[in-house]
């Protein structure tokens, strides 16, 4: 009973680490990715929490073996919390939906959501800049003349997301008020526009 509550006490100790070097992190210091910032706070979360596991002489009634389940455990927790909230929150749709019709006084008509995220959402969450900006800091693209091209990482990703999202997402999704399989090949009635290739 004393190793699960002073188990507890260090994972509190964690957590409110976590959120300290977060918040500290975010107000502070500048921030390419949203992602890989809180991927790293929780790192240095764990790392001190494990420093602390080292010199506190109370925590001497773990066994290393204790200590090292322990420090796995924060690392995941760290990694799921950097995933389930500020980056669901920075590139979440829904969120935006949510927050959408929340600004407009708790109602918007559904045949204008399409106006809503051609006019609104991609100039008011500088969509395209962001997600150019995240795939060029995980080295998936690079901009050269003008023109944004796949790295070979780029080609990669992109080759595993099409089989993956073909052969493993949904092939009937509630979409609307239907089951549709639509976004297994979301590219499947897609114009081919010339005009924006790169030669």
């Amino acid at each position: 009973m004393k190793k699960i509550l002073l188990a507890l006490l260090v994972s509190g100790i964690f957590l409110f680490q976590l959120l300290v070097i977060y918040w500290f992190h975010v107000t502070y210091f500048e921030v390419n990715v949203v992602l890989y910032s809180a991927i790293a706070d929780s790192l240095i979360a764990s790392f001190n929490t494990v420093i602390l596991l080292v010199i506190w002489k109370k925590s001497k009634i773990f066994s290393f073996f204790e200590k090292l389940q322990l420090a796995i455990i924060w690392l995941l927790v760290g990694y799921i919390l950097a995933i389930s909230v500020p980056t669901l929150i920075d590139r979440s749709l829904s969120f935006y939906i949510l927050e959408k019709i929340q600004q407009r006084g708790g109602g918007i008509q559904l045949g204008k959501f399409e106006e809503v995220f051609v006019t609104e959402y991609v100039k008011e969450h500088r969509l395209v800049d962001v997600r150019l900006t995240e795939q060029q800091q995980s080295g998936t693209i690079k901009i050269e003349n003008g023109c944004v091209k796949l790295t070979n990482r780029g080609e990669l990703l992109a080759t595993f997301s099409r089989v993956f999202r073909k052969n493993f997402l949904p092939k009937r999704r509630l979409m609307m008020g239907s089951y549709s399989d639509d976004l297994t090949d979301p590219f499947r009635y897609s114009v081919d526009y010339l005009d924006y290739k790169c030669h």
